[in-house]
């Protein structure tokens, strides 16, 4: 027919993701399970080639870690605003038959199938973003801490489980200084293994600068040693995972309101514990305690 005259096609379109102070959630991806680029055109007659394909841009929230569902391995941590990443690359176009004439071989019928684009099988995982963060067991205040001290306003009631999410608060030290503080539900013995709901939240403790271990120094059951509660969340926190358990961590007396004898129960602690990181006595129900502690917080992230 005169000759060859067919394009190459083009190329497939990759898939980006970018992290958006704009999103907050996942959602869209619990219902959407399978995302594809759009496919390179095919070459056409008259030396036409054929049109890329259109990228592909997710956009995800910041804190979003991706890996690689199989291996496990990182694939992307999302944790500044505006961070792009490749995560799968379009395949290349076919050649067409004009890139097979020859002297001999003037109508060539030759062509070439276009190369497969990359296809991965991903998990996303939401990690809270914040400096502080607050553990301990259920009823030991966290809420009232972040009510006391942030605009935050999480549940708060005189029994234990009031927290069933993760709370962020913004503190605000000075004029121009402040720290995100993340409260997560309480932990019980056992969260390590799956028990109660607090540990499907440490792992947001993992970006934190510094932990607070609030301690319920009046509990509502007399029954309830306020020691041994604190050494059941070391117990969890070092079988859920040692790197956690390495961060500074610092005991949070709390209720100190309702103690007649809070030092009794601090030397029980400096003994039976050997602790020998900072303890501080408050009381997250009328801020006594509160505005000195954020202040030390504040020193010690502007330290590091």
């Amino acid at each position: 027919m005169g000759g060859p005259n067919g394009g190459d096609g083009g190329r497939g379109g990759s898939i980006f993701c970018e992290a958006d102070e704009n999103v907050n959630t996942l959602i869209d991806f619990r219902f959407v399970k399978n995302y594809r680029a759009q496919r390179g055109e095919n070459g056409k007659g008259s030396d036409c080639y054929g049109a890329g394909g259109s990228d592909l841009i997710l956009k995800v929230p910041v804190g979003t870690l991706i890996t690689e569902k199989q291996s496990g391995q990182i694939f992307a941590d999302f944790n500044e605003h505006g961070i792009k990443v490749l995560l799968a690359k379009g395949g290349k176009g076919g050649l067409g038959n004009i890139h097979f004439k020859s002297s001999t071989n003037r109508a060539p019928r030759q062509f070439t199938e276009g190369d497969p684009g990359q296809e991965f099988e991903l998990y996303l995982e939401l990690k809270v973003l914040a400096d502080v963060g607050l553990l301990g067991m259920p009823n030991a205040g966290k809420s009232s801490l972040i009510r006391q001290v942030s605009a935050a306003k999480p549940k708060v009631a005189n029994y234990p489980f009031t927290t069933l999410q993760p709370n962020l608060g913004v503190v605000k030290v000075y004029e121009q200084k402040s720290f995100v503080m993340a409260d997560i539900p309480g932990l019980i013995e056992g969260a390590s293994d799956g028990h109660g709901l607090g540990h499907q939240f440490l792992r947001h403790l993992s970006r934190t600068k510094i932990l607070l271990h609030l301690v319920d120094s009046a509990p509502y059951d007399e029954k309830i040693d306020p020691v041994e509660d604190i050494k059941k969340i070391i117990s969890e926190l070092k079988k859920y995972d040692e790197a956690l358990f390495k961060k500074p961590r610092w005991l949070i007396l709390n209720k100190i309101d309702l103690v007649d004898d809070i030092d009794h129960l601090k030397d029980r602690i400096i003994k039976e514990l050997e602790w020998d990181a900072p303890i501080f006595e408050i009381s997250a129900i009328n801020g006594e305690g509160c505005k000195s502690l954020s202040r030390k917080i504040m020193e010690y992230i502007d330290s590091i």
